[in-house]
C-alpha cells in the first residue's frame, strides 16, 4: 500500500506545496505550519486526481499543467484552511 519513501515524499511535496499555496493565496493566512502541510497535501493528491481527469498527468518532459493543478488546489486549501482555522479559534 504506502511504503516508507512513498509517505515521505508525501510529506515533502506537502510541504513544498502547501507554502507555494501560501503564497499564492490573497491576503495573510494565519495558520499553524502543520496544517499549511496538510493542505499541501490534499494538494497533491487532489490536484494529480484532477490532472488524470483531464488526461495531463502523465506527459513528455516535466508535467507542468500537473503542477499548476497542485498549486492552485494547495492555495484552495490554505484559504479553506485559514478561513476554518480563524473561525474555530474565534469561538473559544
Amino acid at each position: 500500500m504506502w511504503s516508507v519513501g512513498s509517505i515521505i515524499g508525501l510529506l515533502i511535496a506537502g510541504i513544498v506545496l502547501g507554502i507555494l499555496g501560501r503564497l499564492v493565496a490573497p491576503g495573510a493566512q494565519k495558520i499553524p505550519f502543520w496544517l499549511t502541510i496538510l493542505a499541501g497535501i490534499v494538494g497533491a493528491l487532489v490536484g494529480n486526481w484532477l490532472a488524470s481527469v483531464f488526461g495531463v498527468r502523465d506527459t513528455a518532459g516535466i508535467d507542468w499543467i500537473r503542477h499548476v493543478f497542485q498549486v492552485v488546489v494547495a492555495a484552495v486549501a490554505v484559504v479553506l484552511a485559514a478561513s476554518l482555522y480563524g473561525r474555530s479559534r474565534t469561538k473559544t
